[in-house]
């Protein structure tokens, strides 16, 4: 990399985007976010967008060589009405849309667009191992992501490099892992369900380091599972919790359909497993810092 690149995100706000900027801006990138907030973060230039009434500051992508593309509705913060499945897609679809809108009307440098997604592209499949070029399923997280992705590879219609991440169950001090921990913290914690379902995990600093290995290796193109090498059952990741805060797992498992009564077809998120290989990545030369789950929760409960 010859001069610091500026890299334009959407989501910059966000678990995943607020680290990424902070690790970017550390390495000397020029950093800048898209956001609905007309409130800037300290230090960072930042654009006022509103993809449901299709509004954006048409200046964002000036001198912009990257954008990473982030921004998208919670899949879990709320129950799954039609209304709320329809603002988490197109949360996704529009949002690249608008900026692949200004890319067409506008001279720019933009060279790459690297777009989270999530490995719901591969729907339940029991003990399969699935790898990129595994078909997707058939549920509506499924067909989110096949839509979402598909959004961002209208990019290669502009000559954009396009790097697409399917995303596992992030590890964080915030996200996911606090409300898988909260019941075991309270002596009530147990595995949902079977226990068995497949929970393909990655630790929040290979997340973000996989994300600037994307933007620093140009020759990477394509869709990338960005999952640790080594997935763990329901069961096994509730015990690893468990042993990190020194609490004993003594109940029974929570029955599938005390989780269906309560979650309704969002139920799915935890009741449903992909096993997902992690070798294209390695294989495209990216190193992870955390490859087994006792590791990775130990650097995260200190």
């Amino acid at each position: 990399m010859n001069s610091p690149q500026t890299i334009l995100l959407t989501g910059g706000t966000g678990l995943i985007g607020s680290k990424l900027t902070r690790l970017l801006l550390d390495k000397g990138y020029d950093v800048r976010h898209l956001s609905r907030n007309k409130k800037p973060s300290p230090g960072i230039k930042t654009f006022y967008w509103d993809v449901a009434k299709e509004e954006i500051d048409e200046q964002c992508v000036d001198g912009v060589d990257t954008v990473i593309h982030l921004a998208g509705e919670g899949v879990a913060d709320k129950r799954w009405t039609d209304e709320r499945k329809k603002a988490i897609v197109e949360s996704r679809t529009k949002s690249i849309g608008l900026i692949y809108g200004l890319l067409k009307k506008n001279k720019h440098q933009v060279k790459s667009v690297i777009s989270a997604s999530a490995i719901g592209y591969y729907g339940h499949r029991s003990d399969e191992l699935v790898d990129e070029d595994s078909l997707p399923g058939s549920d509506f997280l499924a067909n989110c992501c096949v839509a979402w992705e598909a959004a961002a590879d209208e990019g290669s219609s502009l000559g954009l490099r396009v790097v697409k991440f399917r995303t596992g169950v992030v590890l964080d001090v915030a996200g996911a892992l606090p409300q898988m921990a909260a019941p075991i913290r309270w002596y009530i914690g147990s595995p949902l369900g079977s226990g068995k379902q497949w929970i393909p995990w990655i630790h929040n600093q290979d997340v973000i380091d996989m994300y600037l290995f994307a933007i620093e290796n140009i020759q990477i193109e394509g869709v990338f599972n960005m999952v640790a090498p080594n997935p763990v059952t329901n069961k096994q990741l509730t015990k690893a919790i468990a042993q990190q805060l020194h609490r004993p797992i003594w109940l029974p498992n929570v029955p599938a359909f005390v989780l269906k009564l309560l979650l309704g077809e969002m139920s799915i998120i935890v009741l449903g497993g992909t096993k997902v290989s992690a070798e294209k990545i390695k294989d495209a030369g990216f190193t992870f810092k955390y490859t087994d789950v006792g590791g990775a929760l130990k650097d995260i409960y200190g």
